[in-house]
């Protein structure tokens, strides 16, 4: 009796069932991982509200983001992935308070964040959050303003710049 009523009960279960789409698997058995692109609208805003709530937990004041900070952290993105190393200088020689004035931007600079990576702003934030220097910047009590851009290579691989200042 039993097994009859679990041989109905998986019956209808199987039945139920879609047929998984084939259209993204070679043959093998494999799935072929598509990556997503991602897009101007709304990151930047996220990252801001994610940074700010990080800093609100902490006691400390939030951050705007600021067009010139901006202009500089897209630049050195493009920059970092033309010469397919993450660091802090420009294919020019240019450091980031050189890239920070080139930009227009007269405050005081306190930090850069770079990062290379397949993650999100979400990940990228945790993973700075990870790292003394990098939370230390994010986390700095003088800090007003930000700015964040990426750049995206064709192979979905992205370069983050946070570049924080006051």
């Amino acid at each position: 009796m039993w097994k009859v009523l679990t041989t109905t009960i998986l019956l209808i279960v199987l039945t139920a069932c879609e047929t998984p789409s084939v259209k993204n698997r070679p043959g093998d058995g494999t799935v072929i991982i598509q990556m997503s692109r991602i897009g101007i609208d709304k990151v930047q805003f996220r990252h801001l509200d994610s940074v700010n709530a990080v800093r609100q937990a902490r006691g400390l004041s939030t951050l705007s983001l600021n067009a010139s900070l901006i202009r500089a952290a897209k630049s050195h993105a493009s920059d970092m992935s033309a010469q397919n190393r993450p660091w802090h200088f420009g294919s020019d020689g240019s450091s980031p308070l050189d890239r920070l004035l080139s930009s227009g931007y007269s405050g005081k600079f306190i930090g850069e964040n770079v990062s290379e990576t397949f993650e999100d702003d979400f990940n990228t934030l945790d993973v700075w959050m990870t790292i003394p220097l990098s939370a230390s910047i994010i986390l700095d009590p003088n800090a007003t303003q930000m700015g964040i851009a990426w750049h995206q290579d064709a192979n979905g691989k992205i370069w983050w710049v946070q570049l924080i200042a006051s």
